[in-house]
């Protein structure tokens, strides 16, 4: 078990991270990585896109994550595969 930092930590180096206690099966964290915006495209302005967390959750989709209070106290953090 890991706290939130080395969870952290472990999404920097590539891994998928969870907590033992978040009750969806089979609900994970990843790190998407920096890139660009395409400049040729008229929405991006040109503006740098930065890293950000991504969870798959429950139901098999894949969206921006936000963590809690509980969640970044916790120390039930591990990694998965």
């Amino acid at each position: 078990m890991m706290n939130f930092g080395q969870a952290i930590e472990a999404l920097k180096q590539g891994k998928k991270a969870a907590r033992s206690g978040w009750n969806g099966k089979g609900m994970w964290l990843t790190l998407v990585p920096v890139c660009r915006y395409n400049p040729s495209d008229v929405n991006s302005l040109g503006l740098e896109k930065l890293p950000w967390i991504g969870m798959k959750t429950a139901d098999n989709c894949f969206v921006p994550w936000l963590a809690s209070q509980t969640d970044m106290l916790a120390e039930d953090w591990l990694v998965v595969s």
